[in-house]
């Protein structure tokens, strides 16, 4: 018989093209439909690490990919929102929601694929409502993921007949490492540990390869997807860098207690199969379902073991952005109401720190266009809103107290001021987008536009500083300084908007560049209002 080698690569690459495709459509449309709340699982049910694995299976199966949910994790261990054993929970919780895709795939609706790709891209079409175009997504993509199966397994049929094929797997079932290292590196290339799963159920549905040599895959491809995690750590902090690798360290001892027992487990498997009826694509989605399950429950006891172990594999200190108040205490509420004020005044300057760090950071990026302190910066805009509801709050509950009036002028300059100071995060947000769009679209700004915007930053940040400083120490002389500055700031505002416009005129600068430019200053202007605010709580003005 001779095979068609051209036709049974272009359906298998084909295939499997449409495969991630469909996946990623998928997850992508679960996830507009399930809006910002896939972050909101995460931090919220993440309070214990049981918590944390059973989101970590909803987060994943949300979108449909557990590198996904890794990555997320290590993204919010990274903002401090959560603990490192927080984050094994999840991580262990993605490994057995990813399952799921391969249940999916054992559903045999192959032959609907096409109908059901039809209805997504109607409603992808033909509906301008969000809701319903992310739903369209989502069926879109779940049926783009049978075709491709599809594709892929008509363009595997022939390699049953092949003999080198045939005697890989042979082999694999003979040394079952070599089924790991397959499963591990197939993996790494596409990386979707779906897909490797998706084609072994594939090649088990043809008669291509049977369970001894399939169950090492399986174990392999659990290694092969911490991979993502591990690039998205690269750069990141010491925290999520060590979520990361305790990934890597959860599936690589998985996969060792899995070759010990391999033997038990194949028994177990085909008794599943025998038991429940079970078709080829469903016997794999069990075996890896069972596997991946019995793994978390085997290392779950250990999770402490997990943080003690990453944390000397990867020591350092860690710099977190603090999401938490430190300094709230709700039992002076009642007991003394100027403590509990003097606690939120210091919870107040801690935001006030956050409020000039952002702004240094903004300043960096837009010196070096690196992603990190963009993301520094983000970040720290996300600490003082969260810190502006927690100290918002606190003051809420103390104004139910009676207080003095001195204590009750200082109550409300420091409610006043929390407002300024996540008003100034909200700013350098701005900045920072404008500076990806300047980024984005190739906006390019002349030297003497980036002189001036350094020179303004510089006068802002010291202006911010030291409005913080006169609150801290309710100073008058430093209170009147940065009045002074924000008037040089105003002025300098007004000096840069009419240099650019000549420089416009002169043809030295595009409308885009200007666009850029104008905004950036304004809201570094509007920054130094902000602070004058502050400055004006001291004064009691």
């Amino acid at each position: 018989m001779e095979i068609d080698v051209q036709t049974l690569i272009f359906e298998f690459i084909g295939g499997l093209g449409i495969f991630l495709l469909g996946i990623k459509y998928m997850g992508e449309g679960l996830q507009k439909s399930a809006g910002d709340r896939l972050r909101n699982i995460l931090d919220r049910f993440t309070s214990n690490p049981f918590m944390g694995v059973l989101a970590g299976i909803i987060v994943t199966i949300l979108i449909q990919s557990s590198s996904g949910t890794t990555v997320l994790t290590v993204g919010l261990v990274n903002a401090g929102f959560m603990t490192l054993r927080q984050a094994i929970g999840v991580i262990m919780g993605a490994n057995i929601g990813t399952t799921v895709t391969a249940f999916i795939i054992g559903i045999d609706i192959g032959e609907y694929a096409l109908p059901i790709i039809a209805v997504g891209c109607f409603l992808l079409f033909f509906f301008k409502n969000q809701k319903v175009s992310a739903v369209g997504q989502g069926i879109f993509g779940f049926g783009a993921l049978f075709f491709g199966l599809e594709l892929m397994s008509s363009g595997m049929e022939p390699l049953r007949s092949l003999e080198a094929f045939h005697e890989l797997t042979v082999s694999m079932s003979d040394n079952p490492v070599l089924g790991v290292v397959i499963g591990t590196v197939f993996t790494v290339i596409v990386q979707s540990s779906s897909a490797t799963i998706g084609i072994l159920q594939g090649l088990f549905a043809q008669g291509a390869i049977d369970l001894q040599a399939a169950v090492p895959v399986l174990f392999g491809d659990n290694i092969g997807t911490t991979i993502t995690a591990v690039l998205a750590s690269i750069g990141a902090t010491v925290a999520a860098k060590r979520a990361a690798y305790t990934h890597v360290i959860f599936n690589l001892i998985g996969a060792t207690i899995g070759l010990l027992l391999l033997g038990l487990f194949s028994q177990f498997v085909e008794f599943l199969q025998g038991q429940f009826n079970l078709n080829p694509e469903m016997t794999i989605a069990f075996a890896h379902g069972s596997f991946n399950i019995t793994n978390t429950i085997i290392q779950f006891p250990f999770i402490g073991a997990f943080a003690w172990l990453v944390t000397k594999i990867i020591p350092g200190e860690d710099t977190v952005v603090e999401y938490k108040p430190q300094h709230l205490d709700p039992i002076f509420i009642q007991q003394s109401s100027s403590l509990a004020l003097d606690q939120a005044k210091s919870e107040v300057i801690r935001m006030g720190e956050y409020a000039y760090k952002g702004l240094e950071e903004t300043n960096k990026y837009l010196n070096t266009q690196t992603s990190k302190h963009s993301e520094m910066a983000l970040q720290i805009e996300g600490a003082l809103n969260s810190l502006d509801r927690k100290i918002t709050d606190y003051l809420v509950e103390l104004s139910a107290e009676s207080l003095s009036e001195q204590d009750s002028a200082k109550h409300s300059a420091l409610l006043d001021s929390v407002r300024d100071i996540e008003r100034i995060g909200d700013h350098f947000e701005n900045i920072v987008e404008l500076i990806d769009y300047k980024m984005s679209n190739k906006v390019h700004l002349t030297d003497k536009a980036h002189e001036d915007l350094n020179e303004m930053f510089e006068l802002t940040i010291s202006t911010v500083k030291q409005a913080v400083k006169s609150l801290q120490d309710m100073d008058r002389e430093e209170a009147l300084a940065v009045i002074q500055k924000e008037d040089q700031i105003d002025k300098m505002e007004r000096n840069f908007r009419k240099k650019h416009i000549i420089r416009m005129n002169e043809g030295k600068c595009t409308g885009s560049a200007g666009i850029v430019f104008v905004d950036i200053i304004s809201n570094l202007e509007r920054i130094g209002d902000h602070a004058v605010n502050i400055a004006e709580e001291v004064l009691g003005e």
